[in-house]
């Protein structure tokens, strides 16, 4: 069962946001380890629209890493997402790389509270929501802000860079 509360629950995502003073909600479900898609297994948990759940996906652009943030049951655009970022080329991550780098395991990383900062797009679709949920920073834990607080956290820019 979803729980939902106004306090973080101590992950880097939370403890960022709550530094911030930013508003948020945190969203707790029983996390299937066999579950093939992370972000739909948590829209489907939590009962929302996969349009407002966001999954955070790490790129190297150009050979840098980067953050592409987009709604869980699209796909990331690497053409669209390596313009948006001013590059030439993407291409997906090493997920080592990817762990290393923001400090969460593969289907926990949140785009926000990682180790490093990293240039971020989130999809501009985020902007149509009220609210948009992202990685709280494990598996199991989603985190709901409005999209503005999301690009604030982030310093992301928005792009259309979802098909």
């Amino acid at each position: 069962m979803a729980k939902s509360k106004q306090t973080g629950q101590g992950t880097p995502a939370t403890v960022a946001l709550s530094k911030a003073g930013l508003p948020f909600t945190t969203h707790s479900y029983d996390h299937d380890p066999a579950a093939k898609s992370y972000g739909l297994e948590a829209a489907e948990a939590l009962g929302l629209a996969t349009a407002h759940v966001f999954k955070t996906l790490l790129v190297e652009v150009d050979g840098k890493l980067a953050v592409g943030v987009v709604p869980v049951d699209k796909q990331l655009d690497l053409k669209a997402v390596a313009a948006a970022l001013n590059g030439k080329k993407a291409t997906m991550a090493d997920p080592a790389a990817a762990e290393r780098s923001t400090g969460y395991v593969i289907g926990g990383i949140s785009p926000i509270g990682q180790k490093r900062s990293l240039p971020t797009v989130v999809d501009s679709s985020a902007s149509e929501q009220d609210t948009v949920y992202v990685s709280g920073g494990r598996r199991g834990l989603d985190i709901g802000l409005s999209p503005a607080d999301l690009v604030t956290i982030t310093s992301a820019r928005t792009a259309p860079i979802a098909r």
